[in-house]
């Protein structure tokens, strides 16, 4: 049976660690970091993730701003607020929340962010320093898979590693930083899609597999090997006859791979914890690197 990959447990432990850093901070009479997050419309997963963000900053002593725009805001005045806290002093990094509606272009707003301000790491000179193996902001939910494999220490030199799905935001830069001369990474990289024919053919072959898919469920015991290290992204809500009427679910069908693995994510309590416990993470690295913080 496998060992679990503990996020929950892990996201605690880094943000008991950040919350010291920002004590010392206070200590020395310094203001804390200060994330902003930018939310559009009254999407209602969109607005439980960003209280979630709220909430962590909470946690972790830093300031913490909500902007909310109707769905109906124009791009024009999305930009001009992005222009805003760009040249604030007072804050360290910002997020948009996405999706965005269909009227404004979601990379245009994306390349307007303050690479230095980026700490959700999706901006394009963010995303080529990390390419190139340079110091720069990693996307928040790689870089909480990155940290979780360190913590735990699952080797990854040498191995052969499968991703299942080539998103932006955790896809195709997993499949970057696994391949990377590092720790973790110096993997065998193999990138999977929905126009790859018999995945299975991969991921039995595979040491380590991680799915982004979002279908759930996708990946069964009879698909990976013995001794698999399998590191589920997915999240869906399913819906069932429980007080809830839903339950949720990852891109893994646990029961039948935890049977064979020898490391496994749960959903909830895996990834979900880790990629928010990064973007603090990647807030204070925003604010001990600020031009702005003297």
């Amino acid at each position: 049976m496998a060992e679990i990959l503990d996020g929950l447990k892990v996201s605690k432990e880094i943000k008991q660690e950040i919350k010291a850093e920002v004590e010392k901070i206070l200590d020395s009479k310094r203001r804390a970091p200060h994330l902003v997050a930018i939310l559009v419309g009254n999407n209602g997963a969109s607005k439980a993730y960003v209280n979630a963000k709220v909430k962590d900053c909470e946690e972790v002593g830093f300031q913490s701003s909500l902007v909310k725009f109707p769905s109906t805001v124009s791009e024009s005045e999305l930009l001009e607020k992005i222009d805003e806290l760009n040249k604030s002093k007072a804050v360290d990094g910002f997020i948009v929340q996405l999706p965005l509606p269909d009227q404004i272009d979601q990379e245009k707003i994306i390349n307007a962010i303050d690479p230095r301000k980026d700490v959700d790491g999706f901006h394009p000179e963010n995303f080529g320093k990390m390419a190139l193996e340079m110091d720069t902001f990693l996307p928040a939910t790689p870089f909480g898979i990155l940290t979780l494999l360190e913590r735990y220490n699952i080797e990854t030199k040498g191995k052969d590693c499968v991703i299942i799905g080539r998103s932006k935001i955790v896809g195709r830069p997993m499949s970057i930083l696994m391949g990377r001369k590092d720790f973790p990474g110096n993997s065998t990289v193999t990138l999977t899609h929905s126009y790859t024919k018999d995945i299975e053919e991969y991921t039995k072959k595979a040491d380590i597999v991680i799915t982004a898919l979002g279908d759930p469920h996708f990946l069964k015991g009879e698909m990976i090997k013995e001794g698999a290290v399998i590191v589920d992204v997915g999240i869906t809500r399913v819906d069932n006859d429980s007080p809830k009427g839903y339950y949720l679910a990852g891109d893994v069908d646990f029961d039948s791979c935890a049977a064979k693995a020898s490391w496994i994510t749960p959903v909830p309590g895996g990834v979900g914890p880790m990629t928010r416990a990064m973007l603090m993470k990647n807030t204070i690295i925003a604010y001990k690197t600020s031009v702005y913080n003297d």
